[in-house]
């Protein structure tokens, strides 16, 4: 039998934002998942401030570390459980990094060794202290950590290797819990980006995607076009096509419904129309919204998008997206269907510089926008094609043949 889907949310505090981590508040973190279990998620994923916990190198804060297990706590009150990312590393358009790799002591996170000495200490610390609460089930290495280049000089060989590094001290730390890479889309689109798909496909015991429409989607045909709707489920399928396990799950660990490109009057449309598509994909793993709560607007320099992408307002009132996602949940039941399929014979793993032929508006995600307005569609590598039936015909094109 097909696993039920997860659905969680990206734990963004109301109050404070994450500058609340400075001086957390139980009650008030109380409050905020009452929110998310009324709706009737199952997980939410946590982003502790890596500067404040380790503010030197050679400095780990108990005290941050035990804020952390409280916040655990807390969302094992409301049978929440909890994924946990270590570096933060960036949120929201800030970066959070500690002043021993910036300033005088300026040096790359993913090419230096004394930080990377220290980012495992750190990791190591952190992973073997949550794998100790029963409901944390996930650590995930940090928020799209390639957010941090070019910031953070690297290259292909470096950024696989430090990742590659990292998750072997969390799996040595929590055998028992999935250890994660996250990626913005950037590895899946951009050429010349040094973290390549084929990281996110083989490291970590999940692949995820994160899927955010104000990449170039939405405006191929607007806010409920076929390819806005279905942005989540390429992704997904990209993923699934480029990973050498057809086992390996994909989670859609950040999705939402971000201003102008979504207009609030179509937040509701969109939901649905996003869900109804990547709930159908046998890949996928579980769907964990970006995010949470709104951001209050007292707090200044933010992007206008990221306000506004709560699943609830700073005040509590559940937004047109939750009351979807609440109705999706309650009536979601995965079933098995047969699809066809799409040959792609652009292989990311070994010609990552070829990434803009499948970006959106390309040759090959533009065919697929079309033949998913059928029903679900798979993406198949052109190099496994033969080995399983598929047909293949005009390069990016194909015979459809049943997945």
């Amino acid at each position: 039998m097909p696993h039920p889907i997860r659905f969680g949310a990206n734990y963004v505090p109301p109050a404070g934002w994450f500058y609340s981590w400075l001086d957390p508040s139980p009650d008030a973190t109380r409050r905020d998942f009452e929110d998310l279990a009324g709706i009737g998620l199952d997980h939410v994923r946590v982003f502790p401030i890596w500067p404040w916990i380790q503010p030197n190198r050679t400095l780990i804060r108990q005290r941050g570390i035990d804020d952390l297990l409280r916040l655990i706590d807390v969302a094992a009150e409301f049978d929440l459980s909890v994924a946990v990312d270590l570096l933060q590393g960036h949120l929201s358009s800030f970066d959070f990094l500690p002043s021993w790799v910036l300033t005088w002591h300026e040096r790359s996170l993913f090419t230096d060794p004394a930080v990377r000495d220290g980012i495992a200490a750190y990791a190591d610390r952190l992973t073997r202290a949550v794998a100790g609460r029963d409901n944390v089930f996930a650590v995930t290495l940090g928020n799209e950590v390639n957010n941090l280049y070019p910031a953070n000089p690297t290259t292909p060989e470096a950024s696989a290797r430090w990742a590659a590094e990292l998750i072997d001290v969390v799996r040595a730390a929590a055998p028992h819990l999935l250890s994660l890479h996250s990626l913005y889309d950037a590895t899946w689109y951009d050429p010349d980006h040094p973290f390549h798909p084929a990281d996110n496909v083989d490291l970590g015991d999940l692949t995820t995607v994160h899927s955010w429409v104000f990449n170039g989607v939405s405006a191929i045909d607007g806010p409920l076009g076929p390819a806005t709707v279905t942005h989540a489920d390429y992704l997904v399928e990209l993923a699934a096509a480029t990973s050498l396990d057809p086992a390996r799950p994909v989670w859609l660990q950040e999705v939402g419904v971000p201003r102008p490109d979504v207009p609030e009057a179509d937040a509701s449309a969109f939901v649905r129309g996003m869900l109804d598509t990547v709930t159908a994909n046998p890949a996928l793993w579980g769907v964990t919204w970006w995010c949470s709560h709104d951001l209050d607007r007292a707090l200044a320099d933010f992007p206008e998008r990221e306000y506004d992408l709560g699943l609830f307002t700073v005040d509590h009132r559940a937004k047109p997206a939750a009351k979807e996602l609440a109705a999706v949940i309650k009536e979601r039941r995965r079933t098995a269907v047969n699809r066809p399929a799409l040959v792609c014979d652009v292989d990311l793993r070994s010609a990552p510089e070829r990434r803009a032929e499948v970006a959106p508006g390309s040759a090959f995600h533009t065919e697929w926008v079309r033949l998913r307005q059928a029903g679900p569609l798979a993406v198949v590598a052109a190099d496994r094609a033969a080995d399983t039936g598929y047909l293949t015909a005009r390069g990016i094109n194909t015979v459809l043949a049943q997945a």
